[in-house]
């Protein structure tokens, strides 16, 4: 029998002690700079959406998600839309007591997962705000109370979050009727039978199974029965109502309109339709069936170089962005064939994939995955291949004429000011992406840190970036005016000044326009452009 969590963690023995909740606010443009948790710190957010980043994880939040971080670990947070952050952060100590005597226990306690579960979330964000309720007070009477409280947030939080062989919860248990659905939907299944499994009242079910999957479990139940259906309509030449009752429908009839209503298509229309489409997958798992020769290519997103160096034609480019929210009623008008969305919003993508289909794309991951799925997905991969192969070897050829102006541990880094006043270091997208190569610059200081969390970029305050600066600096000049205001700010004050690659005459203000993107065609120019700058100023 595999050792469990539950069996790892001492919890007979362990004593946990409340210290403080505190319920934090930032605007959008507020500087979340990196802070260290003196003791366990236990995270749950309210409202807004972003990316924590910690030095054993980092993880997408959005409301109602929680995360519980052991002493001493460094954390920052960023917003990923920006919109205002507001979560609560409550501090806690544990205490191990053996043999009568007690000591500080400063393990990790679910080291095995980065966002905690628990469910149902109404009742999980009433304990914490009674727990916050009572924070301020001071007498004795009601502190004792808040601790008791505190054991119950402790409770709920192992319960749903432990391995343990005990009773499960009612949220675990409609969680195995879930998994009893999904291999038996063709079977006649009730909500009341599906209530009985999970030893908890209909109604109740009901609610738990609505916060588990955002759906009621009629409505999952057929969303299940019509997925397969879609794969036997493409796959077979059975009649529609072998397919209805192989599905779990017993009237064809019924199904179809059920089938019409979900997708648009009547099942024929539907069947013909993707028999003419290839199934891909997309960067975030999504399965997809698109135009085999699509001819409308939409693009939303900020960049199209990717896409131009494979020589895919776009109807539009850069129509979407984030100086130029999307606009459904817009691209409905553009009838696109294939819609390829750089975007994480999934509530975002639901509602343009009804346009058509839609395929999500990441920008920020390497220029090998990015290349290489678009081949895939546009049968190009034999081109992707070769150009990177080329691009490789232009690289490596670059960097070797370049060696002898630059020093074999020289280091440099790369710095932006974006979305208002806000100060951010690049990681490994951007000009970084080409510097930080074998033959080339080193990471500086804090950078290295980044690079190895596999962190885009990072926000840092004026104060600390000399902890991030290098041999050699490269600032950005924003569009933004208000961000080439807050930069040229800096650019005169003493913290840029007295950097020593500032004095040595090694600092570089670059367009970010041509500089600082990561795409393919950005890239390439680079390879030109990196040579002259730096043969010009050494």
């Amino acid at each position: 029998m595999s050792l469990t969590e539950a069996s790892r963690l001492p919890l007979r023995s362990l004593l946990f002690h409340f210290v403080d909740i505190e319920l934090l606010s930032y605007d959008a443009g507020a500087v979340l700079a990196e802070d260290v948790a003196s003791c366990y710190t236990l995270f749950v957010f309210k409202n807004g959406k972003g990316k924590i980043y910690t030095e054993m994880f980092n993880s997408c939040f959005a409301p109602s998600y929680t995360y519980v971080l052991p002493p001493y670990s460094a954390y920052q947070l960023e917003s990923m839309d920006d919109s205002q952050i507001e979560y609560y952060r409550i501090s806690f100590y544990i205490f191990h007591v053996k043999d009568g005597q007690g000591e500080r226990f400063e393990q990790p306690l679910f080291p095995e997962r980065e966002e905690l579960r628990i469910y149902p979330q109404s009742q999980w964000s009433d304990l914490l705000d009674q727990l916050y309720v009572g924070h301020t007070k001071e007498d004795d009477l009601e502190a004792h109370r808040q601790q008791l409280l505190f054991q119950r947030v402790i409770e709920c939080m192992l319960e749903h979050n432990l391995q343990v062989d005990q009773p499960r919860s009612s949220a675990q248990t409609v969680e195995q009727t879930i998994g009893y659905m999904q291999a038996n939907f063709q079977q006649p299944i009730t909500v009341m039978q599906l209530a009985n499994m999970a030893n908890v009242p209909s109604w109740q079910y009901t609610s738990i199974f609505k916060e588990l999957t955002g759906k009621k479990p009629l409505d999952y139940l057929t969303e299940l029965r019509i997925n397969r259906a879609k794969e036997w309509l493409i796959g077979t030449e059975s009649t529609l109502r072998e397919i209805a009752e192989q599905v779990g429908f017993t009237d064809e009839y019924y199904f179809s309109w059920r089938f019409r209503l979900m997708t648009g298509f009547s099942p024929r229309q539907y069947a013909i339709s993707m028999r003419q489409n290839i199934l891909v997958k997309d960067w975030n798992g999504h399965e997809v069936r698109i135009p085999s020769n699509p001819s409308r290519v939409l693009y939303c997103g900020e960049t199209t170089g990717d896409l131009n160096m494979l020589g895919i034609p776009l109807i539009e480019n850069q129509i979407f962005c984030k100086e130029t929210p999307l606009s459904q009623e817009l691209a409905s008008k553009l009838s696109p064939d294939l819609i390829i969305f750089d975007h994480y919003d999934e509530t975002l993508y639901s509602q343009i994939s009804q346009i058509a289909p839609t395929l999500t794309y990441n920008s920020r991951g390497s220029l090998d995955d990015r290349l290489l799925m678009l081949g895939e997905w546009f049968g190009k991969k034999q081109e992707a291949e070769q150009w990177l192969l080329h691009y490789r070897g232009h690289t490596s050829q670059m960097w070797q004429q370049l060696r002898m102006r630059i020093g074999p541990e020289e280091t440099a880094s790369v710095f932006v000011f974006h979305r208002g006043k806000r100060l951010f270091v690049m990681g490994n997208i951007g000009l970084s992406s080409i510097l930080y190569h074998p033959d080339g610059f080193r990471p500086a200081g804090k950078v290295r840190q980044i690079l190895h969390s596999g962190r885009p970029y990072k926000e840092i305050t004026a104060r600390t970036i000399h902890q991030y600066a290098g041999n050699r600096v490269f600032m950005m000049l924003p569009e933004s005016p208000d961000s080439r205001a807050a930069m040229e700010e800096l650019m005169n004050s003493p913290l840029w000044r007295n950097l020593p690659a500032v004095k040595d005459g090694f600092s570089y203000l670059l367009d970010e326009r041509d500089w600082n993107h990561e795409d393919a065609t950005t890239r390439e120019r680079l390879l030109y452009l990196l040579p002259r700058l730096l043969t010009q100023t050494s």
